[in-house]
């Protein structure tokens, strides 16, 4: 088997308005002109709309593309097991929408070479297009992250778009995997604040070294994503996360 450069992991949760505009076509195409080998890895998450059957239709004619079918976990879940099973040297997770472009790839990489083990994509006050109630979301989560978990470092933890160097990859999600390691189905979306912050408190503990870099994101219509209770949840996660850093669960 080749050696694999670039895993892009998405996770895929009912996501057949995406797949109908063409989005894992302008992947492929963005990828396919790069000098480098790469795979993209799709995790659904227990998708009932008929998603996964457009997926596997998809990667009969893209070799580089697979399908992991994962019950119901949610996006960490969902992440994680796409993770755990990449071979690239550097693994990137992005969202289904692609609300940021996959051509922003081009803005981490070099980092990379700075000797950073972690780099991720930051809207910081770029969110063209989101409704009030999302950037006041944005603003609340940013004040209760820093009030709780005390991370001044990062201005936007929540941008789906995230890459790691390889070794990092496996140390940090094998251990997310440990700290949860659940099977249990769930209902909903379930794409809360927690899943980012935790990920990124559990990098800083375990001393790598994080560069945010300014990407372009344009707010994409969403069904999924409810103000009130959303804000409610994430609230709940940071306290959990709180929780588990005070019992040393993340030592």
């Amino acid at each position: 088997m080749s050696k694999i450069f670039l895993s892009v992991v998405i996770p895929s949760y009912d996501e057949m308005a995406n797949l109908q505009k063409g989005v894992l076509d302008k992947v492929e195409h963005f990828l396919n002109k790069k000098r480098y080998s790469y795979e993209v890895i799709i995790v659904d998450d227990g998708s009932t709309d008929g998603s996964i059957e457009f997926v596997k239709q998809f990667i009969k004619d893209s070799p580089n593309f697979r399908l992991i079918e994962n019950p119901h976990l949610g996006k960490g879940g969902a992440v994680t097991m796409g993770v755990l099973n990449s071979q690239g040297d550097f693994v990137l997770f992005s969202d289904m929408d692609q609300a940021t472009p996959i051509e922003e790839v081009d803005k981490l990489l070099p980092h990379f070479d700075e000797g950073y083990d972690i780099v991720i994509g930051s809207r910081r006050s770029q969110r063209k297009g989101a409704p009030w109630t999302r950037i006041l979301m944005a603003k609340g989560m940013i004040f209760l992250r820093t009030l709780l978990v005390n991370m001044h470092s990062i201005s936007d933890t929540q941008c789906g778009f995230k890459m790691f160097k390889r070794e990092v990859a496996l140390k940090l999600f094998n251990k997310i995997n440990k700290l949860h390691n659940s099977s249990e189905k769930i209902s909903g979306s379930n794409v809360s604040a927690g899943f980012d912050v935790e990920l990124l408190y559990i990098a800083s503990k375990m001393g790598y070294r994080i560069k945010e870099v300014p990407v372009n994101w344009l707010y994409v219509e969403t069904r999924r994503v409810n103000p009130v209770k959303d804000s409610i949840e994430g609230f709940m996660d940071l306290i959990k996360i709180k929780i588990k850093a005070l019992k040393g669960e993340y030592s």
